[in-house]
C-alpha cells in the first residue's frame, strides 16, 4: 500500500496504482496520464492478468485500473484473484466495453470501479481516489447501464411497505391473505425497499427522505442488508439488486 511503500518513492499521502492493458499504446498512455496527476504513483504496470497478479502480490497497490480483454488471463479473473488474494488492493475497471456482461461480471469479481477508456484524468482520478477511500467509483455512463438493465429485468418492483402486523383474514372468508413472493437472503421487506433505492442511484439522505425516515435509520438497514447479501459496498449492492430483480417500482 502507500503507506508501507514509502521506501520505494511513494510517499505516505499517496495512491499507488498499478496498470493493466494489453494494449502497449493504451498502457503507456493511462501510465503516462496517471503520472501527471497529483496525488498518483503508479507502480508497475502488466499486459496481461497474471502479470498484474504477479505485480500486486509484489507492490501492493492500493489500486489497480484493469482493462477486460486481456491474454492468458482476462481482467475478470485477475480481479477476483487480486480481490481473493489481496483484500487491500481495490480494482477499478478501466475498458473500451461497456457491455452489461462484462460490467456484472466485473463488480461480482470485485472491482469497486468501472470507467469506459474515453474517461478523462478528472474522472480517473476521482474514481481511484473513491474506491481507495472504500466508495464505489462508477462513471455516470456506467451508472445508467445500471439502472437501465435494472429497469428492464423481468421480475416483479419492490412493493411499498406493509405493516409491522396485519390483522388475520377472517374465518370463513372467501378470501385468503395476499402472499408477498419470498425475498432473497432474508431480506426485510423495508430492506429490499432500501436496496432498490440504492439501485436506483439514491444517497442515504434521499433514501431517508422517500422513506420518511432518519439517515441513521437508512445506515442501520444498509448495514443489515450488506450483511445478509454479503456485498461489501453499494456497487456489489446494484449487481447484487440487478440479480435478484429487485427494483424501484416508484
Amino acid at each position: 500500500m502507500a503507506r508501507a511503500a514509502a521506501g520505494a518513492g511513494v510517499t505516505v499521502d499517496q495512491i499507488s496504482v498499478v496498470v493493466a492493458d494489453d494494449q502497449t499504446v493504451v498502457r503507456e498512455g493511462i501510465v503516462m496520464l496517471l503520472g501527471l496527476l497529483p496525488g498518483i504513483t503508479v507502480v508497475g504496470s502488466a499486459a496481461d492478468g497474471e502479470e498484474a497478479v504477479r505485480l500486486v502480490a509484489e507492490h501492493a497497490p492500493d489500486v489497480v485500473l484493469m482493462d477486460l480483454r486481456m491474454p492468458r488471463c482476462d481482467g475478470v479473473e485477475a480481479t477476483r484473484r487480486i480481490r481473493a488474494g489481496h483484500p487491500g488492493t481495490e480494482v477499478v475497471v478501466l475498458t473500451t466495453y461497456a457491455d452489461d456482461d462484462s460490467l456484472f461480471s466485473a463488480l461480482q469479481a470485485g472491482a469497486r470501479g468501472f470507467l469506459t477508456k474515453d474517461a478523462g484524468a478528472e474522472e480517473i482520478a476521482r474514481a481511484v481516489s473513491d474506491v481507495r477511500s472504500g466508495a464505489a467509483g462508477l462513471s455516470p455512463q456506467v451508472q445508467l447501464r445500471l439502472l437501465e438493465r435494472l429497469s428492464g429485468a423481468p421480475a416483479a418492483p419492490v412493493a411499498p411497505a406493509v405493516p409491522a402486523a396485519p390483522a388475520p383474514a377472517a374465518s370463513g372468508s372467501e378470501g385468503g391473505p395476499v402472499r408477498r413472493p419470498a425475498l432473497p437472503d432474508g431480506l426485510t421487506q423495508r430492506e429490499a425497499e432500501v436496496l432498490a433505492l440504492i439501485a436506483a442511484g439514491l444517497s442515504n439522505a434521499e433514501i431517508a427522505g422517500r422513506l420518511f425516515v432518519s439517515p441513521a435509520t437508512v445506515k442501520t438497514h444498509i448495514n443489515n442488508l450488506f450483511a445478509k447479501t454479503a456485498v461489501r459496498d453499494r456497487a456489489q449492492a446494484v449487481a447484487y439488486a440487478f440479480k435478484h430483480g429487485i427494483s424501484d417500482g416508484s
